[in-house]
């Protein structure tokens, strides 16, 4: 059988496969346009492939001429099998996305717009950022804000839940999420912290993995300072109901990045964050959630109230101690600098005995003797040296591990 050659030009330059919807971009040169929107939305690039030149636009311009070519180079070549393809329907337009928002200010036509912004929203990346440009995020912000509703009202709920999840579905550009922040003059923070305490699961577990979003993207450190306590025991909350492991993971950024602002750790240790992170970490194995868990109660250990929380936990200085050496040197690290600010601030003669009885005098010795870096080593000389009193001749250290007992 004949080979037959594609004419080069039908080509997409990224992939080399057959063009079926070929498009321009700003830098004139054209692409199929699922492997430029692969380029640039998915792979978040804002270079021409070919010329390298920074792209002016993202606006992705159909070349209707060569995708009538190639349509017809198939059909003249469908006696070798070739196929032709039918003529792609046409993008989102931004017309369309604000029709569909200004239909949705009737309460009649809410859901309706709203489940069509859900299918727009689901087809690619490009719908996405079309929607972004059009104010979708704005929008949607707007209607979960919006307490004029009652809960328990019919349809609250579903159309506050629906927005939330197209909001997160949109997986918005940093500018967009900073966008959030500011919006209803800052209100969207404690509409979400609302929907975190009534919402449904599905709801609380949108509302914190986009609060994280959020908080990833900020660079306002008073939003950080501003956190009320109701938000943190609202994210406490979804951390202990274990709704998800994006939402736990969420809940732990969230937390891990308002914690080292002002009283924020204070806030957490009140809302219980202590006792839901050891409970959590006496049946976590998994190593980045272990290592989330430790960095944060390190930073809310760091308060007089998070160390008394540990301290009362049953299980808090022997879950600690056993993560060293068990997770990661980043695990490691952290449990050690968290029993290093017990020893220094908090160290009554009875968590001394129970240190020592816990096993926790023999775990730092044994980190003396292993490579765990030079951070780690130094935190646990210094708390061997704080209490070698009570601890150095003790018969609850093995003679392997008194050896390294520091002088």
């Amino acid at each position: 059988m004949e080979e037959i050659q594609v004419p080069p030009y039908f080509l997409c330059p990224i992939s080399l496969e057959m063009m079926k919807d070929p498009v321009t971009i700003s830098t004139g040169i054209t692409y199929d346009r699922e492997n430029i929107e692969r380029w640039i939305f998915s792979a978040k690039n804002n270079t021409c492939p070919v010329t390298k030149q920074s792209l002016t636009s993202i606006e992705l311009t159909p070349n209707v001429t060569l995708r009538r070519f190639i349509q017809s180079w198939c059909t003249l070549n469908a006696s070798h099998g070739i196929e032709r393809f039918p003529t792609p329907k046409p993008p989102v337009s931004k017309a369309q996305i604000l029709k569909l928002m200004k239909e949705a200010k009737s309460r009649e036509m809410q859901m309706k717009s709203l489940n069509t912004l859900r299918s727009i929203a689901s087809v690619n990346d490009a719908n996405k950022r079309c929607m972004e440009s059009a104010g979708a995020a704005e929008f949607l912000a707007s209607v979960v804000i919006d307490s004029s509703d009652v809960l328990g009202e019919e349809g609250f709920m579903s159309t506050k839940d629906e927005a939330l999840s197209i909001l997160y579905q949109l997986k918005l550009s940093e500018d967009g999420l900073r966008s959030l922040i500011t919006s209803g003059n800052g209100e969207f923070i404690e509409s979400l912290t609302r929907v975190m305490q009534r919402g449904s699961y599905e709801s609380r577990a949108y509302a914190v993995m986009l609060m994280k979003d959020m908080f990833e993207a900020s660079t306002l450190p008073t939003l950080f300072s501003s956190l009320k306590k109701e938000f943190f025991a609202q994210v406490v909350r979804v951390l202990r109901d274990e709704i998800s492991q994006k939402a736990t993971k969420a809940s732990l950024q969230v937390l891990a990045h308002a914690c080292p602002f002002g009283r924020n750790r204070v806030k957490a240790a009140e809302a219980g964050a202590v006792r839901v992170l050891v409970d959590l970490l006496l049946d976590s194995s998994e190593k980045r959630t272990c290592e989330l868990m430790l960095i944060l109660l390190d930073q809310i250990c760091q308060s007089a109230e998070g160390r008394a929380e540990l301290l009362n936990h049953p299980g808090g200085l022997a879950i600690v101690s056993k993560k060293i050496l068990r997770v990661s040197k980043v695990g490691s690290e952290r449990a050690i600098k968290i029993l290093h600010s017990i020893s220094k601030f908090s160290s009554t003669q009875s968590v001394v005995q129970e240190m020592l009885s816990l096993g926790v005098v023999a775990k730092l010795c044994l980190v003396l003797q292993v490579d765990c870096g030079s951070k780690a080593k130094d935190r646990a000389r210094d708390i061997l040296k704080i209490h070698a009193k009570a601890w150095r001749n003790s018969p609850c250290i093995p003679m392997n591990l008194l050896s390294s007992y520091p002088f």
